[in-house]
């Protein structure tokens, strides 16, 4: 089976051979990202372009904007969007397993990642991406070029002109639940078999053991050179219900491949979703990517590494972060530099990192999910450690200067990959022109970055803390954490307003153009859409079903005086959450006309209490039922 277009493929003519040759992919599919992080995924017959495909690669195909969702750039009066193919990404087939063609082949789509072009202008997530790694290899060399005294720094280069390329480098975590469909969940025995570590990298069993295994073959197949599949630490034990078929599937699992260059890895992780969705509903699971798809259990993050290196002319690479002797020193000035960037410069980024409710969901302490902005370089050179409480920690190997990486703790399988990684490409070059123009020695540059509360450094704030190897959670308050380390936004809108609370850090995405105020307009108009709409009609929505859910459960018989006052307090909570009457308005309508009144700070702060209110009435609701011997049926 054709799995790949390989690079000496991609010309019209020999693309053309090559699909004669497998008939079975009879469709083409132009992958474009929104800034939503959609993509499309739309059916052209191989037929209609396959005697003309130099037209389709320069012009691609058109659509009236319906199919993507760009506010404040593609309005309904100038609609027109052109899809791109992009001929260096990587071109991949997607097969339908329940579309058998020609014989026992199943029928496959050419997937080509593609930019969305309007009034001439890139506008997708990948385009955004794409611009960041050119700006960020373009400001390297330069400042390599104006700082010769950088090369010092690093072994077997000895003149700017040694470099061929500045290569970023990307690799993801895929964390994702796994049930069979319609089980019920028991968030009781979910919380107390994490809390005992009963699954984490635990063997796994029937169809979910098949699945994995079939995933990782797939991964394999596309090219993608998996590392490892296991499970993670939700779950609970199945039931058997035939030879090998289990029931009552609730499982949390973990999908690692390797790195890849960063435009690359952002495609890969897009497509390993699909595959592995795919794979799983053939074997009768369902599968979700959500952060938190289950409240008071571990969620999903997914982790992204992220290195940098020089591309030598000899074909040597040199770990732009590593210094020249790993036990003498965490990193390099550069390495510090671009830590440093990405620290300072968090609160413009987190608005791509966490843009939904489900996100920050997530994100809060107890679940081992960073809150704190702040880093972790290990207690010494000589010993490397990790510290999972933090933002972004230091990932270093003493065997191989090439391991040398960040590791950003706090995206999820929803974040959008391509903007959050341009936006630390951005916020790193800021970074390192700071640490190079401090005139500071890398020693000077490993102390001020230590600096305390109310230090002042020559480019970190001074009211706050940028590295702890404690653990943030145990050995700070949280009032601590929000001093020292900021307070972090608990709402998609709180989330939002950073870009206009930081504008002076918000100007980092512009340069060179790689965001721009129009993009970034846009991205805020998408996300405070989303936001109000599946406040008001999803998530308040399910919060209602869950109110009419907890019923009176306690009869007439063998109840105590402390069951009659729980239910009171439980049946007062339900009524101001959901319930109007002639005088007052419940919590839910507040916040519902709120938002159509387009009031999103007070619909905001509404929503935080919401949430404080739902946890209290669900923890209620199990303290009530706990103490019931009888229960009315």
């Amino acid at each position: 089976m054709l799995y790949v277009v390989k690079p000496e493929d991609k010309s019209p003519a020999r693309l053309a051979a090559l699909l004669k040759e497998h008939p079975e992919v009879q469709f083409i599919s132009l992958l474009a990202v929104d800034f939503g992080n959609n993509h499309t995924d739309e059916k052209i017959p191989v037929g209609l372009v396959i005697d003309d495909l130099e037209d389709f690669f320069k012009n691609g195909i058109q659509t009236d904007g319906s199919s993507v969702y760009l506010p404040e750039i593609a309005s309904i009066n100038n609609a027109k969007v052109d899809l791109i193919p992009d001929l260096d990404a990587n071109w991949v087939v997607d097969y339908n397993m329940g579309h058998p063609v020609e014989g026992d082949k199943l029928c496959g789509s050419l997937i080509i990642p593609a930019f969305l072009i309007h009034d001439g202008k890139e506008v997708c997530s990948r385009s955004v991406l794409k611009n960041a790694v050119v700006n960020f290899k373009n400001e390297i060399i330069d400042l390599f070029t104006s700082t010769p005294s950088l090369l010092d720094d690093y072994d077997g280069i000895d003149s700017v002109d040694d470099i061929e390329d500045v290569v970023l480098t990307s690799a993801t975590e895929l964390e994702f639940w796994v049930k069979t469909p319609d089980s019920k969940t028991d968030i009781e025995k979910l919380a107390t078999s994490q809390n005992l570590k009963e699954q984490y990298w635990k063997r796994t069993y029937g169809q979910v053991r098949t699945a994995l295994e079939k995933s990782l073959k797939a991964l394999e197949d596309y090219g993608f050179e998996p590392e490892m599949g296991h499970k993670e630490v939700g779950g609970v034990a199945s039931k058997l219900s035939g030879t090998n078929i289990h029931t009552h599937v609730m499982e949390q699992l973990e999908i690692d491949w390797k790195y890849d260059k960063t435009l690359l890895s952002a495609d890969k992780e897009l497509l390993a979703k699909d595959i592995i969705k795919d794979v799983f509903e053939s074997n009768g699971l369902t599968v979700t990517f959500q952060a938190k798809p289950l409240e008071g259990v571990a969620g999903s993050g997914e982790h992204h590494h992220i290195g940098a290196a020089l591309k030598l002319k000899n074909g040597k690479i040199v770990n732009l972060f590593s210094p020249k002797v790993l036990t003498d020193a965490f990193m390099t000035k550069i390495g510090y530099g671009a830590l440093m960037g990405i620290l300072k410069n968090y609160e413009i980024i987190n608005p791509f990192v966490s843009s939904t409710n489900d996100s920050l969901n997530r994100l809060k302490p107890g679940f081992e999910a960073p809150i704190c902005i702040v880093s972790s370089l290990g207690h010494s050179p000589e010993i490397p450690t990790r510290n999972r409480t933090v933002l972004i920690g230091l990932v270093r190997d003493l065997n191989s200067k090439y391991a040398t990486r960040f590791e950003l703790r706090a995206p999820n399988p929803n974040s959008n990959s391509y903007l959050l990684l341009a936006a630390v490409c951005q916020a790193s070059i800021e970074g390192i022109k700071a640490a190079l123009n401090s005139g500071k020695s890398v020693d000077e540059i490993a102390k001020a970055f230590d600096k305390g509360y109310g230090e002042k450094h020559f480019y970190l704030e001074e009211n706050r803390v940028y590295r702890s190897e404690e653990d943030v959670f145990e050995d700070y308050s949280p009032e601590e954490r929000d001093r020292l380390f900021g307070t972090p936004p608990k709402t998609v809108y709180e989330n939002l307003l950073a870009f206009d609370h930081n504008a002076d850090k918000a100007k980092v995405l512009l340069g060179n153009n790689v965001f721009t105020d129009k993009i970034i307009a846009s991205y805020k108009a998408y996300m405070l859409s989303e936001w109000s709409i599946e406040l008001k009609d999803r998530i308040i929505q399910d919060h209602v079903r869950t109110i009419r859910r907890l019923v009176k459960l306690h009869t007439d018989e063998e109840i105590t005086d402390l069951d009659i006052v729980n239910w009171e307090k439980i049946k007062t909570l339900k009524h101001y959450l959901m319930k109007d009457s002639l005088n007052t308005k419940s919590l839910f309508t507040r916040i519902k006309e709120a938002i159509l009144d387009e009031n999103y700070s007070l619909a905001s702060l509404l929503q935080i209490e919401m949430n404080a209110q739902m946890s209290l009435l669900t923890k209620m609701y199990l303290d009530y039922r706990r103490n019931l011997i009888i229960i009315a049926e």
